[in-house]
């Protein structure tokens, strides 16, 4: 039976252009997906965590959200809760099978949610399903990742690259690579919180997104909940462009938010330093 779907996108001053290509890549996907007899139909969340003044510009892009798809609700006012609180706001009104948690900075290629949907029917014991993603250059990211270690995040997001060169493996492991290619691989531990394509009732059932991460990790900690309660799967068929970039090129204020939640994070899930 085709799937009635949900996705919720939080934004905070985001880019306007990049956003209505997120939401147009957005509607195609979903538009194919019910071609492909995937999806009945699809309502759309877009929650606000900017000031006032900006909601405005915000609510306009939902103008192209092809209102025969479903309907699509503007969620502001509520202040700026992070992340993980701004994507829990959904959780009264949802009334799916499938829920996407999606990022302002992410195009969907045409066959992506069909793809997606079509691994979650045809595998019951998949609980989410983590895309292929790739660069705005088209080089592939690898977002679906190993439990991470201290030294490893440094390495990442913070090292010299010669630093880099020398522990490249490390990384590697960490990233999947030697895991992730074009077939569908079931028991992945951690998937990117810019797509997470996840079954309504077991984001419903887990609470949706620790509130105590403000931004980062929150992703993190929602994976290992699922994997403890379903199978996390990469599916290679659903693809992505991510237009995404580290704490570390974002300022002084990310790298205070990256940090508590990293603690936070090792905190509940364990110390792993190497």
């Amino acid at each position: 039976m085709p799937a009635r779907l949900s996705a919720a996108i939080v934004t905070y001053r985001p880019d306007l252009a990049l956003l209505q290509r997120t939401l147009a890549t957005l509607a195609g996907a979903a538009l194919r997906a019910r071609e492909a007899g995937e999806l009945s139909e699809a309502s759309l969340f877009l929650v606000d965590n900017g000031p006032d003044s900006a909601s405005a510009a915000v609510r306009e892009t939902l103008a192209a959200w092809p209102s025969e798809l479903g309907p699509a609700h503007f969620v502001t006012g509520h202040g700026n809760v992070g992340y993980g609180r701004g994507n829990n706001l959904v959780l009264p009104g949802l009334a799916s099978d499938v829920h996407l948690v999606l990022n302002p900075d992410v195009e969907l290629d045409r066959d992506a949610l069909a793809a997606g949907l079509r691994t979650l029917r045809e595998h019951p014991d998949v609980g989410l399903v983590a895309p292929d993603v790739h660069a705005p250059s088209g080089e592939r990211e690898f977002l679906c990742r190993r439990p991470p270690t201290v030294w490893v995040l440094f390495l990442r997001g913070f090292a010299p690259a010669f630093l880099r060169r020398r522990f490249a493996a490390d990384l590697a492991r960490y990233e999947m690579r030697d895991t992730l290619g074009d077939r569908l691989v079931k028991g992945v531990p951690i998937a990117s919180g810019c797509f997470q394509l996840v079954r309504t009732p077991l984001f419903a059932r887990l609470g949706g997104f620790d509130p105590r991460y403000f931004m980062y990790f929150e992703d993190y900690d929602f994976s290992l909940r699922v994997a403890r309660e379903s199978s996390i799967a990469f599916e290679p068929a659903a693809r992505i462009v991510h237009h995404g970039g580290g704490a570390a090129r974002k300022g002084v204020r990310h790298l205070a938010w990256f940090f508590a939640s990293g603690f936070k994070f090792f905190s509940r899930h364990g110390w792993r330093w190497r």
